[in-house]
């Protein structure tokens, strides 16, 4: 019987359907980036000091400039930045007082001012930004500023979550069904959490997105790679990723023109609504019918596939029955993914993989400290990074594979790692070179395992193999932000060691996984099993080739 590569190969691997397709696929994995990232925008917290009831009429009297009303009126206020007492404290005097001196005011009131008692803010805070953020609306400042960081890991605890559901629906029940379900609940979540009236209903919101957001985007990457033949796995891999760097670009601009968090949430949402169109524009997964023995539906996918790159689908390739057609149907199990030697092999790798990917890609931005100048410049040199390590990989991983561009990635963010750490301050164009390759190396990295992965698995494991293994992404998301700073507080740079040892130690594991350059997708546990061992035949037949060459020549 045909394999579906087989078929591809007559009626197109990567004409019009699977260009139309992908590019719809590509908006949607625009749309994840406020998700993942946007707490960048939608929690940045400004420099802010306790607000004083009386303190603007005083300053108005005074005609202070504002420089002048901080230093007359908040606690350690300095050219070096906000400490926690100017951020957090107030003096415990009462501004509305008359006849305070407009060139002493804490000396006119107490007589003198080492002396004056501090107190924690009990009107609010005043914020230096023309916008708003949940920061500032909800106050999640001093005491509270926990809150940012809890409502940020309840995003990463939903991805993770999500990985495990999300993936068996996919394998059980379908990529599309699964892909319309998850968009459809990641638009209405998002447009509530715009309207949401507290803190607590807006963790709520961001927490169901976080359950159905990253498990949408990759059932989509799932689906464009089984719609293609094996030798543009790699390339819609790619520009899938890299519509996500472009993804960073827009939600650059959006955040610049939309100041108020809630109107930047809720326009980054709404595009999610017209995703359900494809209801009409995408069809179900071929390979999945095929794996779930419904050859019916799977012929008329691909000749709707056939017809859409205007080809005709030969005579013999319009039947695929096979014995095993009155089977079971195979079902996705968790076991599945660690019961057999070679994939349990694939497993742990592409776990730790993830891992390693989500702590360097995030750490590496959180210690070069992206918000301390401006937010919008920084945040976008970073997205401008992404855009030559996609070109890299473009132009390496079809001449000579996966693993070792892979591994070379790692060693590369490790080596760049240990350099910033090592380098003196003294040196800064050295140890930004460095930082930029390092964000380099990781994007790169992080861009080959989302190729990889899918490669690895059989069709009716493959949704659940992707979403189980890169759950240990959103693990090192949550701990990511206390890898930091608890470590940062020990030595500045000790974090870049620490990354660098897990990148190293990933660049080598990563050699131990077989190469996928132009296979064809695995379709059962058998073939998955037997990766390795074609590797290995392919390497004697290269080796027996090489020495017959070397008798003739003699």
């Amino acid at each position: 019987m045909p394999t579906l590569d087989d078929i591809l190969e007559q009626i197109g691997e990567f004409d019009f359907f699977q260009k139309r397709t992908l590019f719809f696929l590509c908006l949607l994995s625009a749309t994840f980036v406020p998700i993942y990232v946007g707490i960048f925008f939608l929690g940045f917290t400004p420099e802010h000091h306790c607000r004083s009831p009386g303190m603007a009429e005083l300053s108005q009297q005074c005609g202070w400039s504002l420089e002048e009303q901080l230093n007359h009126t908040v606690p350690e206020w300095g050219s070096h930045g906000a400490s926690f007492s100017s951020r957090c404290r107030r003096y415990k005097v009462d501004w509305n007082t008359t006849g305070i001196s407009c060139t002493d005011p804490l000396g006119s009131i107490v007589g003198n001012q080492s002396t004056v008692p501090l107190g924690p803010c009990q009107h609010g805070w005043v914020y230096d930004t023309p916008g708003t953020s949940i920061v500032t609306e909800y106050n999640l400042v001093c005491e509270d500023s926990w809150k940012l960081d809890f409502f940020q890991s309840c995003v990463n605890a939903g991805f993770f979550i999500g990985s495990m559901s999300i993936g068996y629906i996919a394998d059980r029940f379908g990529r599309k069904l699964c892909l319309l379900i998850t968009v459809l609940i990641n638009a209405a979540s998002g447009v509530l959490m715009a309207f949401a009236p507290s803190y607590s209903w807006t963790v709520v919101f961001r927490l169901i997105q976080g359950l159905v957001s990253k498990g949408s985007w990759l059932t989509g990457y799932v689906l464009i790679a089984e719609f293609v033949g094996s030798s543009y796995r790699r390339a819609v891999g790619i520009i899938y990723q890299l519509a996500f760097s472009v993804g960073l670009l827009v939600l650059t601009a959006l955040a610049y023109v939309l100041r108020q968090w809630r109107w930047l949430q809720f326009t980054v949402t709404l595009p999610n609504f017209f995703f359900l169109l494809y209801y009409w524009c995408l069809p179900e997964s071929p390979r999945w019918l095929i794996a779930q023995k419904q050859n019916d539906k799977a012929i008329e996918v691909i000749k709707h596939i056939a017809k859409g790159n205007k080809k005709k689908l030969p005579c013999s390739f319009q039947n695929l029955s096979s014995e095993d057609e009155d089977g079971e149907k195979l079902k996705p199990s968790f076991l599945d993914l660690v019961r057999t030697p070679q994939i349990r092999k694939h497993t742990f790798i592409l776990m730790y993989s993830w891992f390693t990917s989500s702590v360097l890609y995030q750490g590496l931005i959180m210690h070069l400290g992206i918000a301390s100048g401006n937010m919008y410049l920084d945040f976008l040199y970073s997205a401008l990074v992404e855009f030559p390590a996609a070109f890299i990989l473009m132009l390496t991983l079809d001449r000579i594979g996966r693993r070792y561009p892979w591994a070379a990635a790692n060693v590369m963010a490790g080596g760049a790692c240990l350099i910033t750490a090592l380098v003196p301050d003294t040196v800064y164009w050295l140890k930004m070179t460095a930082a930029c390759l390092g964000r380099m190396g990781i994007t790169m990295s992080y861009e080959i395992i989302c190729v990889v992965n899918p490669e690895l698995y059989p069709t009716f494991l493959r949704n659940l193999g992707v979403l189980v293994c890169s759950s240990m992404c959103d693990l090192g998301g949550i701990i990511t932000p206390f890898l930091v700073y608890r470590l940062a507080e020990l030595w500045h740079e000790l974090p870049l060691v620490v990354f660098a040892v897990i990148s190293l130690i990933d660049g080598g594991l990563v050699l131990l996984l077989p190469e996928m350059k132009g296979k064809p997708l695995p379709e059962t546990i058998e073939d998955a099993e037997n990766l390795h061992r074609e590797e290995r035949s392919q390497e004697k037949i290269i080796y027996l080739h090489v020495l017959t060459s070397e008798a003739a020549h003699k």
